[in-house]
């Protein structure tokens, strides 16, 4: 499945057009689940404060803007209910954690704590779907379209292909609702592998 993905035939999008387009498919959902399937381990943060902070080693200001975006974080959820949606976020994660990944993680434990369904799942539980290369980068909006998000070399995000096979669609969004069943809730994951990690500064970009 996630090999045909990566081989469809789609719209190539810039950031800024695949931003407005994917906000456009939000809002034409009528209930369902969106799904979002996260598996590097590093991307490069544009234009976000936290992660300014986290390369300039303040964590403690880290800490301050994540814990300003709850109200925010639990508008969002609301809006979700509101229009009968779900958002479910499933995070491959390594052991040990990248330094990027301990970062995030304690953004999306206020996530999780917001409201947001997020769970992780451990790396061996999708190396079986994986060869020469890992899961790609997705976000499915129902059953109407897909995009496989896309980076450049240095994983600075850089827009998506749009994918609006139906038959591909549905069938990733089945492969990732069998992956959510053998996550764990993302509070869990915390508890486990990152509350009591000393935090480190990214080295060498991740």
């Amino acid at each position: 499945m996630f090999d045909r993905i990566r081989a469809a035939e789609g719209t190539i999008l810039d950031r800024p057009a695949y931003h407005a387009d994917s906000d456009q498919e939000e809002e034409k959902l009528d209930g369902g689940v969106i799904w979002k399937l996260e598996r590097a381990q590093y991307f490069n943060e544009l234009d976000d404060p936290a992660w300014d902070a986290f390369v300039a080693g303040d964590w403690a200001r880290v800490m301050e803007i994540f814990e300003s975006e709850r109200d925010a974080v639990r508008a969002d959820v609301g809006r979700y209910v509101h229009q009968g949606l779900e958002f479910r976020r499933l995070r491959i994660v390594e052991d040990p954690p990248t330094p990027y990944l301990q970062w995030e993680s304690h953004s999306h434990r206020i996530f999780a704590e917001c409201g947001h369904a997020i769970r992780a799942l451990d790396t061996p539980e999708v190396a079986h779907l994986e060869g020469a290369n890992p899961l790609p980068e997705l976000m499915i909006y129902g059953t109407r379209v897909l995009y496989q998000v896309r980076y450049d070399e240095a994983w600075t995000p850089i827009g998506a292909k749009r994918v609006d096979d139906p038959e591909l669609v549905a069938g990733a969004a089945a492969a990732i609702a069998e992956l959510w069943e053998r996550g764990e809730a993302f509070s869990d994951y915390f508890d486990r592998c990152i509350a009591a990690r000393s935090i480190s500064r990214p080295a060498g970009g991740n």
